[in-house]
């Protein structure tokens, strides 16, 4: 009995060797059109290690299901570049527009569910598709029912993008990093027009996982008042590198239509040296009394939206306490909280061996006591020894690694165990041996 496969389903599914070990995560499938038959299946786009999308074809899959993908042991690690013809399932066909041959009016592909044959060869089967709403109630939606290829044809033109709607509710439940490369994977005007659609406070966390250039060409893509909405949501920090690189007109014109706090946080960062402890620090730690209990703390780092970094220690300070505050006291460690009663007042466990940097003090001087100490954060104050902000690793970790950190070199070595233990095999040809079509 064939199995049939829906393909949204398949997005985040581990892709095993045949020994057991994960080598990595669905991501799409690819398929080709064909003229008098159903698409065909030519691979699958995974996601490894290093957050790289490689092809994978789909004769090197020996098993498939909604719970796992079997491989036989080879995986190409090259850089996925889609060629002329292939069509991404999830990126590109699901959201598109389709009538019905029998003139029963038209519908919304939701989902499409791939076949294996009895000659092994992988194709479109099924589509999932919702009618539009009849009823007047704007509740609710349409009915859906399934067809088969051969009932329905496009209403769009082939490569014309889909609703950016199903992409976005299809990944709704990737992380910020995962959403961000998987919009890198997709065409220019794909991914604007998919960035778009995407809620304030989600396009603001996209946005800090993306490379300069690609925040730049997004943001240029929004009309004034939704780009300060978004720059609103984003940490002050990665808001101000990201204001630096507009023009200063348009950029003074943003931190206009912000809200005031928020701009005053962004203004006060642009005016640090780009390569400085004021440039790199966020300004928003954690800051409380020294009259705060351990158990005011510990609620305070609980709360979700936290980074972790941030939640690793709680800064200490005369009021007032949002930076810049009053005169800064030291800092608690959140595992010597977890030490103590819940009771027992935060001003009496202040870590006496960490001392704040200053403003103007050189990343690569904070990147040293980050290292010497071992240390997730460092807080920083200005002239009158008042807390401005903290800068944390990840801060320092963007400061370090090359510009184009988040676009890996394809040809970078990668380590792999040999054939002979049985696990998966890399190879750097495109597509690799036996992956050709």
């Amino acid at each position: 009995m064939s199995t049939r496969i829906f393909v949204a389903r398949l997005a985040g599914t581990s892709v095993f060797d045949p020994v057991g070990d994960r080598v990595g995560r669905v991501r799409d499938v690819l398929v080709v059109y064909r003229k008098d038959d159903p698409p065909s299946v030519v691979g699958l786009i995974v996601e490894i290690p290093g957050k790289r999308r490689v092809f994978l074809s789909i004769g090197r899959v020996t098993s498939i299901s909604s719970g796992q993908i079997i491989t036989n042991g080879l995986i190409n690690v090259r850089r996925f570049e889609q060629r002329g013809g292939e069509v991404r399932v999830i990126a590109e066909l699901l959201g598109r527009k389709v009538v019905f041959t029998d003139g029963t009016g038209e519908a919304t592909i939701e989902d499409v569910a791939i076949e294996e044959s009895d000659t092994g060869e992988w194709a479109v089967s099924q589509l999932f598709v919702r009618r539009p709403k009849t009823g007047s109630s704007p509740f609710g939606k349409g009915p859906t029912t399934f067809a088969t290829w051969s009932e329905v044809r496009e209403k769009q033109a082939r490569g014309e993008a889909q609703s950016a709607e199903q992409l976005i509710a299809t990944y709704s439940e990737l992380k910020a990093a995962d959403l961000a490369n998987t919009l890198l994977d997709l065409p220019q005007e794909r991914m604007l027009e998919v960035a778009e659609e995407l809620p304030d406070d989600r396009l603001a966390d996209v946005l800090q996982e993306m490379p300069e250039s690609e925040q730049v060409q997004i943001l240029s893509r929004l009309d004034d008042d939704h780009a300060a909405d978004v720059l609103d949501q984003m940490e002050p920090d990665d808001a101000a590198d990201l204001i630096a690189q507009l023009s200063d007109e348009r950029g003074e014109h943003l931190l206009e239509l912000m809200e005031p706090e928020e701009a005053e946080d962004v203004r006060m960062l642009l005016s640090y040296a780009p390569e400085t402890a004021g440039g790199l620090m966020t300004t928003e730690p954690i800051i409380v009394s020294a009259d705060a209990t351990v158990a005011e703390g510990l609620a305070l780092i609980r709360r979700h939206e936290l980074a972790p970094a941030l939640g690793a220690a709680v800064c200490v300070t005369l009021p007032p306490f949002e930076a810049p505050t009053g005169r800064f006291l030291g800092v608690v460690h959140f595992q010597r909280m977890l030490r103590y009663p819940p009771h027992v007042r935060l001003g009496t466990l202040l870590d006496p061996s960490l001392e704040p940097v200053t403003a103007d003090t050189s990343a690569a001087e904070v990147s040293r006591i980050l290292a010497s100490y071992n240390l997730v954060s460092v807080p920083v104050v200005d002239e009158k020894h008042r807390l401005v902000g903290v800068v944390t690793i990840d801060d320092i970790l963007d400061y370090l690694l090359p510009d184009d950190w988040r676009s890996q070199d394809e040809d970078e070595p990668v380590k792999a165990p040999s054939d002979e233990t049985g696990s998966i095999r890399i190879v750097n040809g495109r597509r690799g041996a036996g992956g050709t079509r």
